[in-house]
C-alpha cells in the first residue's frame, strides 16, 4: 500500500525543514556558535519565524505564560481533543541544529500537509516550541513542557544564571508576567496524546542501517558524587604492598563499573564522567579521589539493581585496599514508558515507510518525560550521522527526514479512524 504523502512531495517536505532548520539556526546569541537561551531575545525571535510558519500552513498562534510557541489546527469540531506534536527550540552552547528543531518544523510539515489538502481530523492538532528543554540558562530542565503539565516550582523563579540573573528577572524583562505561569497549564481533557519526533542522538539506528525507529522508553537516570578515602604518602618510601591508594581503588573501580554494566545488557549504561584526585602531586600518593556516577536504563527496577551492585563492589575494593567508600546521590529521575498504543501506530507506520522498524530506548532526556505526566506520549527518533549531537556537527539526510515526515504523516492520519 503506498503512503499517502508520495515521495516527490516528502522530498519538498524536508527540503523545507532542512531550509528552516538553517534559518533557526542563525538565530543565536553568536554568529560563531549556535546557541539559543531561554527568555533571551533570541528565544522570542525563534518563536516569532516559527509562528510565522505556523500561521502559514492555517494555525491558531499563541504565546503562552512560560514562552512556549504554540498553534492549532482546528478538528471537525472546534472543541475537539487535540494530538499535540512538537519538541524544544532551544539549544545547547555550541549546538547542532537538528536537536528540538527537527521535530517540531517536521510537524509543521504534517499540518501544512492536511492545510493543503483540506482536511480535518476528528481531532485537532496542536504544534508547540517548548521554550527550555535543555536548561542551559538556569540548570533547570523541561521549563517549558513543565509549565503545560503545570508541574512549576515555585522555587524556580528565584534560580539565577551565571550573571546572577534570575528567571523572574529575566521574565520581566521581556514583558512575561512571573505571577501568570500557572495560566500555561492545560487541562488533562486538552490532549489526547503527545508525539514527538527527534534525532535520535546516538549510534544504533545508523548500525542498523535504518532511518527510522521507534522509542520504546526514555532511560531514567542516578547521579551520584563518591568518594574513595585513603591516605596520602610519599611516592618513593611506601612500599607497594603497605598503600591505601585512593586512586588506585577507584581506579579499580571504573574497570569494574564498566564490566559489570556490560553484564547487564545493552540497555544500560553506566559512566564515571569527572575524577579528581587529592593531594595532586606527581610524587604523592593519592589520599583522596573524588569522582561522578551517571547510571542510564529504560526499567528504573534494573538500574536500581545495577546502581546497588556497583556500590557493593565499590565497598569491596575499598575493604581490601583499606579505603573508605561513599557516595551520595545528587540526581533522580524516573524511566518514562512510552505509550504501547501510540508505540504500535508508530512502528505501523514506519514499516509502511521503509518495511522495518526498530525498537529502542532514548539515552537522552525529552520534553515528552514532562508530558507523560499528564498524556500518553510516542516517540519516533531519527538516523544522525555517527550519532553525534550536541554539537556542530550533527547531520541528517534529506531522504532520512522526508521518510520521518511520512511516517509522522500516517501516525497522524491514524486519527481518522477514532
Amino acid at each position: 500500500m503506498a503512503v499517502t504523502l508520495p515521495d516527490a512531495e516528502a522530498e519538498q517536505a524536508a527540503l523545507r525543514v532542512l531550509a528552516r532548520c538553517d534559518v533557526l539556526a542563525t538565530i543565536s546569541e553568536s554568529a560563531d556558535a549556535l546557541t539559543r537561551v531561554y527568555l533571551s531575545p533570541e528565544h522570542l525571535r525563534a518563536n516569532q519565524q516559527v509562528g510565522e510558519w505556523m500561521q502559514a500552513v492555517g494555525m491558531r498562534v499563541w504565546q503562552d505564560a512560560v514562552g512556549n510557541i504554540c498553534g492549532r489546527y482546528e478538528g471537525l469540531q472546534s472543541d475537539a481533543p487535540a494530538i499535540l506534536l512538537g519538541s524544544h527550540l532551544d539549544t545547547v552552547r555550541n549546538a547542532g541544529r537538528y536537536d528540538g528543531m527537527l521535530g517540531v518544523l517536521s510537524a509543521l510539515e504534517v499540518v501544512g500537509y492536511l492545510h493543503r489538502q483540506q482536511q480535518r481530523l476528528p481531532v485537532a492538532i496542536e504544534v508547540i516550541g517548548f521554550a527550555d528543554e535543555e536548561g542551559t540558562r538556569f540548570g533547570i530542565t523541561l521549563l517549558g513542557s513543565k509549565g503545560i503539565t503545570g508541574r512549576w516550582s515555585a522555587d524556580w523563579l528565584s534560580k539565577t544564571d551565571t550573571e546572577g540573573i534570575s528567571v523572574a528577572q529575566a521574565m520581566e524583562n521581556l514583558d512575561f508576567d512571573p505571577t501568570a505561569i500557572a495560566s500555561a497549564r492545560r487541562e488533562v481533557s486538552d490532549f489526547c496524546a503527545y508525539l514527538e519526533l527527534h534525532i535520535e542522538q546516538g549510534p544504533c539506528l545508523e548500525k542498523a542501517d535504518l532511518a527510522l525507529g521507534v522509542v520504546t522508553a526514555i532511560n531514567g537516570a542516578r547521579r551520584l558524587n563518591c568518594r574513595f578515602i585513603g591516605s596520602a604518602g610519599h611516592a618513593g618510601t611506601v612500599p607497594m604492598g603497605q598503600r591505601q591508594d585512593a586512586l588506585a581503588g577507584a581506579a579499580q573501580w571504573i574497570g569494574a563499573v564498566e564490566r559489570l554494566t556490560t553484564c547487564y545488557g545493552e540497555h544500560l549504561v553506566a559512566t564515571v564522567g569527572t575524577l579528581s584526585c587529592s593531594p595532586g602531586a606527581v610524587n604523592v600518593i593519592a589520599g583522596e579521589v573524588v569522582l561522578t556516577l551517571d547510571i542510564r536504563g529504560p526499567q528504573d527496577s534494573h538500574v536500581d539493581q545495577l546502581l546497588v551492585s556497583l556500590l557493593a563492589q565499590a565497598q569491596v575494593i575499598a575493604a581490601r585496599r583499606g579505603l573508605i567508600f561513599s557516595s551520595e546521590e545528587f540526581y533522580r529521575i524516573s524511566a518514562t514508558e512510552c505509550d504501547a498504543v501510540l508505540r504500535q501506530r508508530i512502528n505501523a507506520s514506519i514499516d509502511r515507510v521503509q518495511g522495518s522498524s526498530l525498537a529502542l530506548p532514548s539515552g537522552a532526556g525529552h520534553d515528552a518525560t514532562a508530558v507523560a505526566e499528564c498524556w500518553p506520549v510516542g516517540m519516533l527518533f531519527v538516523r544522525c550521522k555517527g550519532g553525534v549531537s550536541h554539537h556542530p556537527d550533527e547531520s541528517v539526510t534529506r531522504r532520512d527526514i522526508a521518510m520521518a515526515i511520512q511516517a509522522y504523516l500516517e501516525t497522524v492520519l491514524a486519527w481518522r479512524r477514532v
